[in-house]
């Protein structure tokens, strides 16, 4: 976001680039995902363009490199290259001529070398204080096509020489990068110095860190590889192709990072996952029709409503505006009402049905309990209550419900944080546990009235007493599986983070 608003309050453009310079590591499906998720934003990009698009040109200037003295192949090994940088110690071979290093930049195109046998350098500064000015890698031998360019290189860029040399090509004005890029800038400057070409502002400012959960690819790749998440669209995650499955809307990510906005005050900040659920309950609660589903049905007989006895009554599908529409539910004398809204025993501070307490549903009448209909092993069967429309004490308990005749099967994922401390990269290796053992759960045979028969990925609706959900893309016409977006309850502490 922060890329396209800086350059439509400017009345410039953004440019949406793949840095696609490893072969084995780039994949149409990630293309496709970064693409589709930049669209949902609301993002237009002026051109996708690809840094393999620019494999001649930069090859081109790894040859003007080298015949400027800037540039040098290396027979090193990975670990000897990682020791000199480290030590601040030159290769023996980077005082090679221009003409044996042009002859042996042509043979690794060519393909003469093995795979780290050989690599191109730039030919910094070995003694700089700041490592990355001594002697990055520009190219190195792989023998894998690429999904983009398709075979007809065996040498690719690395991503330290590709990424400030497609900003010149394309002349960008700002490349706008996180604070872990800051001390590249230096090298990033020396190289289109090197080659005399267009040099952009760089600019970098703080990465995003939100509680309860990580953002680096490759943590994420862990989980997914051990089995903690599915996939990146996993709705614990956020990503946003996790949060666009959650539930999440355009309007609410963007609003929030509109919130929290951009700073430089380093990459270790972390912000409250709470104010991001207040942005989502926001937008939800504006848009998201209300409804009932009940996630552990109780089966519930009236015993003085008839078989085939029918009571109807209209609610708002938006409480307090009735222009927004309304919906119809219909009390037949089976009905289901949650587990945790019956209890044998007397509570404190429960407002239930118990046999001493009546409650009211919703859009419906008062409810008594006359019977406990238990199983040959103890386990509930039913209850059996019966209707009335006064109560001589004050109710508070007012419950929702569905109709069994009314009514079909749904499953529904309920989601918690993905981990119980607030910053698991603060735990080092130890991060994995921390994983939090219920942030799934999943109900298997809830029930939601009937009218919801035709909903669709991405439907969303407020369940009463419940939370905000949202239609999952593995729905079917035979099975409906419902999101938890976010819950209905929102913290002090989140309300804090807004003041």
């Amino acid at each position: 976001r922060f890329n396209f608003m800086m350059a439509a309050d400017n009345d410039g453009f953004c440019y949406l680039r793949y840095d696609d310079t490893n072969p084995e590591k780039e994949s149409q499906e990630y293309i496709d995902s970064i693409s589709e998720c930049v669209g949902w934003l609301g993002y237009t990009p002026k051109a996708v363009n690809f840094s393999s698009d620019y494999f001649q040109q930069l090859y081109d200037f790894a040859v003007e490199l080298i015949k400027r003295g800037k540039a040098y192949v290396c027979h090193q090994t990975a670990k000897e290259m990682q020791e000199g940088r480290k030590e601040g110690v030159d290769s023996p071979y980077r005082n090679r001529t221009v003409e044996e290093n042009l002859e042996l930049f042509e043979g690794m195109r060519q393909g003469k070398f093995e795979e780290g046998e050989c690599c191109l350098r730039m030919k910094g500064q070995m003694d700089h204080k700041n490592s990355n000015m001594r002697d990055h890698v520009a190219y190195r031998i792989k023998y894998t096509p690429h999904p983009h360019a398709g075979d007809k290189w065996c040498v690719y860029p690395t991503y330290d020489y590709t990424h400030c040399i497609c900003d010149s090509i394309e002349h960008v004005s700002h490349s706008l990068c996180t604070l872990e890029f800051e001390n590249r800038r230096e090298s990033y400057y020396w190289l289109l110095d090197a080659l005399d070409i267009f040099k952009p502002v760089v600019w970098e400012y703080s990465r995003l860190n939100i509680s309860n959960t990580i953002l680096s690819k490759r943590k994420i790749d862990a989980l997914i590889k051990e089995g903690h998440v599915d996939s990146w669209r996993d709705p614990r995650l956020l990503t946003l192709e996790g949060l666009k499955r959650r539930g999440y809307t355009p309007a609410a990510i963007n609003e929030f990072c509109d919130c929290i906005g951009v700073s430089r005050k380093g990459n270790e900040n972390v912000v409250d996952v709470k104010l991001l659920e207040h942005f989502i309950r926001k937008d939800l609660d504006e848009n998201a029709p209300r409804t009932y589903c009940v996630t552990d049905p109780i089966r519930v007989v009236i015993d003085n409503m008839g078989d085939d006895e029918e009571i109807s009554n209209e609610a708002d599908l938006f409480p307090g505006n009735p222009e927004k529409g309304k919906i119809t539910y219909t009390l037949t004398k089976s009905i289901f009402i949650e587990e945790a809204d019956f209890s044998e025993e007397p509570q404190a501070k429960y407002f239930g049905l118990t046999p001493e307490q009546p409650v009211r549903i919703f859009s419906g009448p008062y409810i008594k309990l006359k019977e406990v209909v238990k199983n040959e092993d103890g386990s509930l069967s039913h209850l059996v209550v019966e209707k009335v429309d006064e109560v001589e004490k004050k109710v508070k308990g007012c419950i929702h419900w569905v109709s069994e005749k009314y009514s079909i099967n749904a499953r529904v994922n309920l989601y918690d944080r993905l981990f119980t401390h607030e910053n698991p990269k603060a735990l080092g290796k130890d991060w994995m546990g921390a994983i939090n053992p219920v942030s799934l759960i999943v109900k298997e045979n809830a029930r939601m009235w009937a009218h919801l028969s035709d909903i669709k990925p991405y439907d969303r609706f407020q369940f009463l007493r419940k939370g905000y959900f949202t239609v999952d893309e593995d729905s079917t016409d035979d099975l409906k599986i419902l999101n938890c977006t976010v819950t209905l309850s929102e913290s002090k502490d989140a309300k804090n983070l807004k003041k």
